[in-house]
């Protein structure tokens, strides 16, 4: 992959906004009241719009979704914890890595929202409990990666601002 951090492992992020513009976060099962946007890594020779969608079906288990912007061209990076480093070097082996090097993708939920199956099957269930929130919600709600999340938000508005335009009736329009 071009331009990747040495000492980062390659991950993606998903942001899924509904018609609303709200933004899929869920709880994670093994840090109750940590909320995160889907995201995970990108598997050896996979491209990362191929592994945002993997992601999100894996742990979603939303297909219908409109792949709207990558949020920025370059890798978003966050250190580990020391604690955290320990563990997810030893769950992830092949390496030394001090953090995660993430590419975003702000992508729109196209069905109903019956769609979304935290226990899908394809992978082990990561999150607990779903919800939508507005862009403020999500981050006062997450701590890890605060900085990335922060970050994603100020870069997507003006996507999220497009998308709320689209909804507005049109002048003059009758109902």
């Amino acid at each position: 992959m071009d331009d990747l951090p040495a000492g980062y492992r390659p991950n993606v992020g998903v942001c899924l906004i509904n018609s609303d513009n709200l933004v899929f976060v869920a709880s994670r099962l093994n840090v109750p009241g940590a909320w995160q946007m889907p995201q995970g890594g990108i598997e050896e020779g996979e491209e990362p719009i191929s592994a945002a969608l993997r992601e999100l079906r894996e742990e979603t288990g939303v297909v219908s979704a409109e792949i709207i912007a990558e949020v920025v061209p370059k890798w978003l990076t966050y250190d580990f914890p020391p604690a955290v480093k320990a563990k997810v070097n030893r769950l992830w082996g092949g390496g030394e890595w001090h953090g995660q090097a993430q590419k975003w993708f702000l992508m729109k939920l196209t069905k109903d929202e019956s769609e979304i199956n935290l226990a899908s099957g394809e992978a082990d269930p990561e999150f607990s409990e779903w919800k939508w929130a507005s862009p403020e919600e999500v981050i006062e709600q997450v701590n890890l990666i605060l900085h990335a999340y922060t970050y994603i938000t100020y870069k997507l508005a003006p996507q999220l601002v497009n998308e709320m335009v689209k909804m507005q009736p049109k002048v003059g329009a009758s109902n």
